[in-house]
């Protein structure tokens, strides 16, 4: 059927996330028998964790079949499990509709790369086609931490190791210290979710590392005063400095359907961190980057609402379905 996801809920259908939408798909599951389900994907010591936390995230592989990233929990009815769909191997850029202008963001040597946007925006699988690129290009090594391992990378030019969070490690921060003495020279991170993680993978990209992670955020300015944000004030200045000079650009993306009901296409926000840039950021004045992104298209820079315009003016989507996902609709041109 093409979906992205599959929901497995108590005393409902299988449901089946096609193109953004939930579609039922056979007749109703009990709860006795969504239970079931959902130990028989777990091993001995995950159906114990499950048990002892009430919820889980796991990845699920039928060998020569499919992969799944799964998240099981307890609710009010029983036992439910969501699996992500992930294709056998990364994907390309083409692929995933992206421009092949991004893969320049596959070129740095050092510093931090940021894929953001809400769930199930394809942070993910932009992540894996970038570090796929460094993996055919150069002969370097690449640590990925992740919760749990989604694509699965096998070294092509790159030696590739990737670790997963309470199966390898006990957390994102833990990984992250022993990572700086494993002599990586690309560390991605699956999700930068605390104070601690974003602080260690900022000192990462300051000490020459390339650093590749995703956050939950609407925009690229959001995201640099989220990182910022989780700071205390007296430390603000610093990591605003730090940040100003080891990030590298910020990607934002969303995935709209296209008018066609052809599935979905990606509209993009790009911010590209240059001397203005690494000035507003110093400044804290980062409510001023929208200017520079709506003037830095030379630099390889742009609006979502821009991305979303020229994706309407092309056919490919609605134009009231593109004001749903513009960052401010009342701008938006006619």
């Amino acid at each position: 059927m093409g979906a992205s996801d599959v929901h497995v809920h108590a005393n409902t259908p299988i449901l089946m996330r096609v193109n953004g939408e939930l579609k039922p798909h056979g007749e109703r599951v009990e709860s006795s028998e969504t239970e079931q389900m959902v130990r028989s994907l777990l091993v001995e010591g995950q159906r114990e964790v499950l048990d002892d936390e009430g919820q889980l995230d796991f990845a699920y592989e039928i060998a020569g079949v499919a992969r799944f990233r799964c998240n099981a929990y307890r609710q009010q009815q029983g036992t439910d499990v969501i699996l992500r769909v992930i294709p056998p191997s990364p994907p390309s850029l083409g692929q995933l509709g992206l421009p092949s202008s991004l893969a320049a963001l596959a070129n740095f040597h050092q510093g931090m790369v940021l894929i953001t946007g809400p769930s199930g925006c394809g942070k993910s699988s932009t992540l894996a086609a970038l570090l796929n690129i460094v993996n055919e290009e150069r002969p370097d090594h690449i640590l990925t931490i992740e919760d749990p391992i989604e694509y699965i990378h096998t070294s092509n030019r790159c030696l590739v190791n990737q670790r997963e969070v309470f199966r390898h490690t006990g957390s994102f921060s833990r990984a992250l210290r022993a990572a700086l003495r494993e002599d990586p020279d690309i560390i991605a991170i699956g999700e930068l979710r605390d104070h601690e993680t974003i602080s260690l993978a900022i000192t990462a990209a300051e000490t020459g590392h390339l650093v590749f992670g995703t956050l939950h955020t609407n925009d690229t300015i959001r995201t640099i005063n989220r990182l910022i944000g989780v700071f205390q004030p007296d430390e603000q200045a610093q990591i605003r400095t730090m940040l100003s000079e080891s990030l590298q650009a910020v990607v934002s993306q969303r995935l709209v359907p296209r008018a066609d009901g052809n599935g979905r296409v990606p509209a993009l926000e790009i911010l590209i961190n240059n001397q203005a840039v690494g000035s507003m950021i110093r400044a804290s004045k980062t409510f001023q980057l929208r200017s520079v992104l709506e003037t830095g298209s030379a630099h390889g820079m742009r609006l979502l609402d821009d991305s979303l315009a020229e994706l309407v003016r092309d056919g490919v989507v609605a134009r009231e379905v593109a004001l749903r996902f513009a960052i401010e609709p009342r701008k938006f041109p006619d």
